[in-house]
């Protein structure tokens, strides 16, 4: 896949094409059942490994190890990606000086079973390392948010100890901890935040030189704040109020006056006042200055928003991030209270979704949650899963499955200016074959003319020959042949 630095320039041409045209994790799957005491042994240095350096597909996801089996053929057809677990200092060492590693040795050990490579992101909890009492649980495992320890010391120890035992595994990645912006996740100051980072930071780089250090993770809904803040604080308010609508398509009101309606400009400075949104933009702050200071290696997004809110964050990410540093999608899904859209419309909107994130430079998206759980949430299903809760395939599976396929040990390559304005999508090339993923830019169709040699369909199903050409809809699809990006769309009309 192309380098930061390259796919920064991708980004820009995307948010600008797509704005022309355009108008937290919080409960996917649930986490495996807490594991028993084992003197499970870690692996030995030199034990083979998937390494960061070495993810050849994009396209990934997060899920539920409890479901492990029904899981397992789907999983398999990611093999390449990365995906991400959670730990917690807390939950792995409930008494002080006696760790049970055996959950998380089963999940490395699997993970790289599967050619999928793990990051961990490395969470405190509340507990004796912490002091205090928790006042947020979630879910059947009762997870807390997390405190800082009352020694530094014991906590680095407790890393060091994490990426001792499981770099081994392939682990390169270690996030520190998840949307320290709420705080159901973080009781802390930012600057408590960073001074955790720090510490973190220093004693992974020890540990492992190979490993990189991974930001928290800042919420959806607070990516979407810092849009548009960026944009009032530069004077550019009516961009403000268009990346705002665009970004929050889908979530005004679901949480209240959190995201509230917003027309003008007195609205939107008092949605940007609020006590949480507020409190968003200073974590937002904190880890964009560590990652300036270069005391996180990658920058790590969330996002569960409509697609048309990619182009105002790729926007603002280009903006807010040093050069080459790499930027990471560890949780993208489809927030969408009481949706109804069917299942086929759903899938176009996840591959317009992953694919925009792609050609704007994110080097890996883990869709979340890889298959619904029914006994998560009451109601409708507010997050799209790829799979049913038995694992079998949905359209949207049998798409990303699709995308992994092209993109896997492929170049991520922009479309050419010259249609950039009438189609969306992106190329994968690998030697001297081009796969490209296509959409209209309007409601307008667009032919694409037959390439000798071309398959087309839509994404996810049977390719057949191009005889007469793609007609290009507002539905996806695939076009491959062995030819060059350019020479394929050169004569678009």
């Amino acid at each position: 896949m192309t380098r930061p630095g390259r796919l920064r320039a991708v980004a820009a041409a995307v948010a600008v094409t797509f704005l022309l045209t355009a108008g937290c994790t919080a409960g996917g799957d649930d986490p495996p059942p807490a594991a028993t005491p084992s003197a499970t042994a870690a692996p030995g240095v030199g034990t083979p490994g998937r390494t960061a350096g070495q993810v050849s597909n994009p396209f990934g996801a997060h899920w539920d190890w409890s479901r492990y089996q029904q899981f397992e053929p789907y999983l398999r057809r990611l093999a390449g990606s990365a995906t991400y677990e959670e730990i917690s200092w807390c939950e792995i060492e409930r008494t002080s000086g006696q760790a049970d590693w055996a959950g998380l040795d089963e999940i490395a050990s699997r993970s790289r079973e599967l050619g999928i490579t793990l990051h961990l992101k490395i969470r405190t909890g509340v507990c004796w390392a912490t002091g205090g009492t928790a006042r947020y649980t979630r879910g059947a495992a009762k997870k807390t948010e997390s405190a800082m320890p009352t020694d530094l010391g014991a906590y680095q120890r407790f890393v060091r100890s994490v990426v001792q035992r499981y770099g081994p595994y392939g682990v390169r990645e270690y996030a520190i901890e998840n949307e320290v912006n709420a705080p159901s996740y973080w009781a802390g100051s930012p600057e408590e935040y960073a001074r955790l980072v720090r510490a973190a930071a220093e004693t992974i780089r020890a540990t492992d030189p190979k490993a990189r250090v991974v930001d928290s993770g800042i919420s959806s809904v607070a990516y979407g704040m810092g849009v548009a803040d960026r944009l009032v604080r530069a004077g550019r308010m009516p961009e403000a109020i268009a990346a705002y609508q665009a970004y929050f398509h889908r979530r005004v009101g679901t949480r209240g006056q959190q995201i509230p309606a917003v027309t003008g400009e007195a609205q939107l400075r008092r949605a940007l006042g609020t006590e949480t949104n507020s409190r968003s933009l200073r974590f937002l702050a904190v880890t964009e200055s560590l990652l300036t200071d270069r005391t996180v290696d990658v920058r790590q997004v969330h996002f569960y928003e409509h697609f048309n809110g990619v182009p105002p964050l790729l926007d603002y990410l280009r903006a807010t991030t040093p050069p080459d540093v790499p930027i990471q999608a560890w949780e993208v899904g489809q927030f969408w209270r009481d949706g109804d859209g069917d299942p086929a419309s759903r899938a176009a909107e996840m591959v317009k979704t992953v694919t925009l994130l792609v050609a704007g430079g994110i080097g890996e998206i883990s869709w979340l949650p890889l298959a619904y759980n029914p006994n998560n949430a009451a109601g409708s299903e507010v997050r799209y899963g790829l799979l049913e809760p038995d694992g079998a395939e949905r359209d949207a599976g049998r798409m990303l499955a699709a995308l992994a396929d092209a993109a896997r040990d492929a170049t991520v390559t922009p479309l050419p200016a010259p249609v950039a304005g009438r189609l969306h999508g992106v190329a994968f090339v690998r030697g001297g074959s081009s796969t490209l993923v296509l959409w209209s830019a309007s409601n307008a169709p667009v032919t694409v003319p037959a390439t000798p040699g071309g398959k087309t369909g839509v994404v996810g199903s049977p390719l057949g020959a191009a005889g007469d050409g793609t007609t290009v809809t507002d539905v996806p699809v695939l076009l491959r042949a062995d030819q060059p990006v350019d020479r394929i769309l050169a004569a678009v009309r």
